[in-house]
């Protein structure tokens, strides 16, 4: 592999979502243990898997992995990390200001902006602290989905702009006497990620369109903020042993082999690997080692095919849905599981019903234009996507026009300053997703969220809104807040969609707990992109369908209702295939 040659200290895997990331990051880590190098494994997505791949409990502190001497892991828990965060600042004048003030400031920092900074400053202090990593010979980040990757790695540059600019806010970086020393340790994450002697930034992708030219907008963002990829790895790629004769075999290859070869340029030039397909999931060990082996043969034992109904009746799910005339219906789930591609099937059939539908995407890194096609031309189905970008320059010409109006200029500049903080990106996308919440009373939203770990913090921020809003109204006062819509479950229908694969449905089911105890009930799950309920006589294609067994049953024990999706051999884009989806 040719990421492997030569490893960099720090090597950084992003991607879309289900690209394969951690598999890649975990086998990269193994290799290099088993090399007889010191290795840290950092996941820095807030839905992090690499204990289940491991088999054992990671978490928020850096854990020896028991099965690899020399290699270490670390999971950046947002909640745990932001507990501590507040405990840092709280802790030295609990006592000393009445508890009134204690409150109010424990509220300040329960928002989603204090989660991410504080995750934000474990990352920071890994990449410019040498005194956590000195044990280490390579630090390997499995990254988060791309949207939310792209920010985590411009966010140093863009608080070290914020505190050149200004002093800053307390309820983001903590007490004023830590700024200087928060300065220094951003600086020296900007340089780290900039040189490329330090870091090796590898962009994953499959051979699809979608994920190649995913990896192509990063590469640009990235650029510009000084730090260039060096390496891109297509994973999953079909291995010539697939089989020969089988419809859906060849439907693969052929879009694999144009999506290959129409590439973007700005890529052309970088340092390509290619893994191929395996036949079983990467967890444990054994699995581990074999992904950066060439073709690896197919078990001759046949796994029995998974009994049972595997009707897809999603089309089941949209009359029942259409029924309601109205409301929010939120697809939610791990990156690449197709929430993209479901939503917009469930919108494209309300719409063909005769229903008024807005579909809208909550993903940083979601193009809702690349599943519909230019000519959706559905005139009752309109498009949207909360960009964070233009998101940010809205509130802050609105904050600017409503707030600043009547100040002075130094009241102005003063008020301008602190709206350049990052932390205004989260109260700008937070208000566009309360608008879209209020326009599901009069007519359908149907909302590709963002993957879980990025939409449970659009929930953090739903719940601390909700919470400041219920302690500030007079007794009495009727009000209705966007977490309230979002418990309602006659007005909110949440589908969590995955694959028929163990990480998936654990990651799945885990958010899925995570909602409910927030109040929010999970209408249906969508199983997406099933070989047990495709036609295939494939090989490698029938035994990774035999192992969809287990996640299958998991599935059926927790659902109140249920979708199969089968693999198609033509990827469902464009209204027509997509309506077909759901009809």
């Amino acid at each position: 592999m040719n990421f492997l040659t030569d490893p960099t200290r720090f090597l950084f895997f992003t991607g879309k979502g289900g690209v394969g990331k951690t598999s890649i990051a975990c086998a990269t880590a193994l290799q290099l243990a088993e090399a007889g190098r010191r290795v840290l494994l950092v996941s820095t997505d807030p839905a992090s898997n690499v204990g289940q791949v491991f088999g054992q409990p990671i978490g928020n502190t850096i854990t020896a992995v028991a099965s690899v001497p020399g290699l270490d892991a670390l999971e950046i828990d947002p909640e745990q990390a932001a507990a501590e965060y507040r405990e840092r600042i709280i802790g030295p004048v609990r006592g000393l200001l009445p508890e009134p003030e204690i409150v109010s400031i424990t509220e300040q920092l329960s928002g989603s902006c204090t989660t991410e900074i504080a995750s934000f400053n474990e990352f920071t202090g890994l990449l410019a602290d040498p005194s956590l990593i000195a044990d280490y010979d390579n630090v390997i980040f499995d990254t988060a989905p791309t949207g939310h990757t792209i920010r985590l790695l411009k966010l140093p540059g863009d608080w070290t702009g914020f505190l050149d600019a200004g002093k800053g806010d307390a309820s983001c970086l903590g007490p004023l006497s830590g700024l200087e020393k928060q300065r220094q340790l951003y600086s020296g994450a900007v340089e780290a990620l900039a040189d490329p002697s330090m870091t090796r930034l590898v962009l994953v992708a499959r051979a699809q369109t979608s994920s190649l030219a995913e990896i192509a907008r990063t590469a640009d963002e990235l650029t510009i903020a000084g730090i260039r990829p060096s390496n891109v790895v297509i994973n999953g790629v079909l291995p010539t042993n697939a089989g020969a004769n089988d419809c859906l075999v060849l439907a693969i290859r052929d879009r694999e082999r144009d999506a290959v070869a129409d590439m973007p340029v700005s890529l052309a030039g970088v340092p390509r690997d290619i893994i191929e397909l395996k036949p079983e999931n990467m967890v444990g060990l054994a699995a581990l080692r074999s992904l950066f082996e060439g073709t690896t043969p197919v078990p001759s034992e046949a796994i029995a095919a998974p009994q049972g109904d595997l009707v897809p009746t999603l089309d089941a799910l949209v009359d029942e849905l259409a029924a309601d005339g109205h409301g929010l219906i939120m697809c939610m789930g791990k990156g690449g599981v197709g929430k993209t591609t479901i939503a917009s099937a469930i919108a494209t059939r309300l719409a063909e019903l005769g229903h008024d539908v807005h579909l809208t995407t909550t993903d940083p890194a979601g193009h809702l234009e690349n599943t519909m096609g230019d000519g959706y031309g559905l005139p009752s189905l309109s498009m949207s996507r909360v960009d964070p970008q233009r998101a940010v320059k809205e509130y802050r010409e609105h904050v600017m026009a409503t707030k600043g109006k009547n100040l002075d200029d130094a009241g102005k500049a003063l008020l301008a300053e602190d709206l350049m903080s990052p932390c205004t990106e989260e109260v700008a996308v937070f208000e566009q997703f309360s608008r879209l919440v209020n326009e599901a009373r009069r007519k359908f939203v149907v909302m590709d969220t963002a993957p879980t770990g990025h939409t449970l913090l659009l929930m953090d921020a739903a719940g601390s809104y909700h919470r400041e809003i219920e302690r500030n109204m007079p007794t009495g006062t009727l009000y209705t807040t966007p977490m309230m819509r979002l418990q309602d479950p006659d007005y909110t229908k949440i589908l969590l969609v995955t694959l028929p694969e163990t990480t998936p449905v654990l990651e799945a089911s885990i958010l899925e707990d995570d909602l409910k105890r927030a109040g929010i009930q999970p209408w249906a799950w969508v199983i997406n992109q099933s070989l047990a309920a495709a036609a295939t006589t494939s090989p490698l294609l029938r035994h990774r369908a035999g192992q969809e067994q287990g996640p299958l049953d998991a599935v059926r024990a927790r659902a109140r209702r249920l979708a199969i999706v089968p693999l198609l051999q033509e990827e469902p884009t464009g209204p027509k295939r997509l309506a077909m989806l759901a009809s």
